[in-house]
């Protein structure tokens, strides 16, 4: 059943908000008494790292779902690869691989134990990638990957249906973390003492809070911090309030119109491979017809909505892929579009969702821009827990939405595919085109290097040509972090935030 359609204005602060967070760290443990560990031996001061974080748990921190990146940034679970800054894979659990034709041999790391104490096997592998190439729906890094895993002595054998050359990359995706048996015993996937991390995670309050302990016996050396207590506060301005109260000491995605009421100090601006795209939906409703797609995107004025909602904190998209991946933009090539119609009244529906502080105002400026343009619009907003699967199902004519396009592998043919194949599992757009299937699996198909780069950028131009999605700007990630802060990560690909290497002074 549909929730009728409200919107919440970024102005309407409530004291009541700001005051809620007074204290709600308190029930923490932050003296570096827990974990096993009563003071910070490695290099802090014994103090707990205390994080307020955007988006509360989907799916009750399954590895299978997008919390999978929460267990990534509070360094808990672990995958057999990681990937450097430039997109590259190099070793974690596992520590060195080579491929043979469709095979890739991943050789496991010595001397890992689990969080509940059992030793990391080739078998332990075997079986958290098993279950998540089977997982119904599947983790988005593997949408269209046949994908069989077998162990074969110290060593794990990756099987594709075709040849892939980014098996390493897909193999680091939070999404694919190795836990131990304990976790797959439910009927869901529970992280909860099930990691590799040098953090454990030791308790989860629904979708209010979570806490760590530091792993003494991690593999890749003591943590410097004691444990890390994590908030979650959906609220923008609530949170951004924890950094002000010093109530927390890491604080991610700080919205735009609180930035500047914080010390500029404590401010960090992360270009980010995300882009703010306005997707439509080519499977019902008036946006099936492409002319009237072509009249939506003629309509939009993106720099306004970087310079009002955003405050200049963004840039005008171009494209799909942003200014964090600067070789897409040299291979460009003009594309050929559909023809805009006057809408002549068309009724459409807008959903977006206010765990983004920005989303709201980003869809009252769109109301306006295709009211003027001839549209009749209705806006749909919500949490984003209660609307992403009305968004999937096509519920709507149109949706905005804040979207990773390197979220997985540090690829986006990944993304490219999950979000406009015509088997992509977070298809919103409804898109099922020939050509852009097409263009989609060359782009999976081909090598890493220059040739794969044109391959994905030649990917993007077949989607932008239906006018499914029109890209509107590129976010740049705002994190708080208290002047006590040492070592915490800015990430652009939202994996890490608090490492080994993170304390508070």
């Amino acid at each position: 059943m549909r929730l009728p359609a409200r919107l919440l204005p970024l102005s309407a602060v409530t004291a009541a908000s700001t005051l809620l967070l007074t204290g709600c760290f308190s029930e923490s443990a932050s003296d570096g008494s827990a974990g096993g560990s009563a003071g910070n031996s490695a290099g802090g001061d014994g103090k707990r790292v205390r994080v307020a974080m955007m988006n509360p748990p989907r799916s009750g921190l399954s590895p299978l779902s997008d919390d999978a990146f929460k267990l990534s940034r509070w360094s808990t679970a672990e995958t057999l690869v990681t990937l450097d800054t430039d997109g590259d894979a190099e070793p974690a659990l596992a520590t060195k691989w080579q491929q043979n034709g469709r095979t890739w041999t991943f050789e496991i790391r010595d001397s890992v134990t689990f969080h509940d104490g059992t030793k990391l096997t080739a078998e332990s592998v075997v079986r958290s990638l098993t279950k998540a190439a089977t997982a119904s729906p599947k983790p988005r890094i593997l949408d269209g990957v046949d994908l069989t895993v077998k162990a074969d002595g110290d060593s794990v054998d990756v099987t594709t249906g075709t040849e892939d050359p980014l098996v390493p990359q897909r193999l680091s995706s939070p999404q694919l973390s190795i836990l131990a048996a304990k976790a797959y015993r439910g009927k869901t996937v529970s992280p909860v003492g099930a990691g590799t991390g040098p953090f454990e995670l030791t308790k989860v309050n629904g979708t209010s809070s979570a806490t760590l302990d530091r792993y003494d016996d991690y593999w890749g050396g003591t943590a410097k911090s004691p444990g890390i207590d994590v908030k979650f506060v959906p609220d923008g301005t609530a949170r951004a309030a924890t950094l002000r109260s010093g109530e927390a000491d890491v604080v991610e995605a700080v919205p735009v119109s609180q930035a500047a009421l914080l010390d500029k100090d404590l401010v960090t601006e992360v270009p980010m491979p995300r882009t703010n795209t306005l997707y439509l939906n080519t499977g019902s409703g008036p946006f099936k017809d492409a002319s009237l797609r072509a009249a939506a995107r003629a309509a939009l004025d993106t720099e306004s909505i970087v310079k009002g909602v955003y405050e200049g904190r963004a840039d005008v998209a171009k494209g799909l892929l942003g200014p964090a991946l600067p070789w897409a933009a040299g291979l460009r090539k003009p594309t050929k579009r559909a023809k805009s119609v006057a809408p002549n009244g068309k009724t459409i529906t807008i959903g977006t969702f206010t765990d983004r502080a920005e989303l709201p105002e980003v869809a009252q400026t769109l109301q306006q821009q295709l009211q003027q343009a001839g549209f009749k619009v209705k806006l749909d907003v919500r949490e984003y827990a209660n609307i992403e699967s009305d968004a999937l199902a096509g519920e709507f004519d149109a949706f905005i939405l804040s979207r990773a396009t390197v979220l997985d592998s540090g690829d986006p043919a990944a993304y490219l595919y999950s979000d406009f194949g015509s088997k992509g599992s977070f298809n919103i757009s409804q898109l099922s085109d020939k050509k852009v299937d097409a263009a989609l699996e060359k782009a999976a198909a081909t090598k890493t290097g220059d040739a794969r780069r044109q391959a994905v950028v030649d990917a993007e131009a077949a989607v932008l040509a239906t006018d499914a999605a029109i890209p509107m700007l590129h976010e740049r990630v705002i994190q708080g972090d208290a002047a006590g802060v040492v070592g915490v990560e800015h990430d652009p690909r939202e994996r890490a935030l608090i490492t080994a290497d993170t304390y508070v002074k």
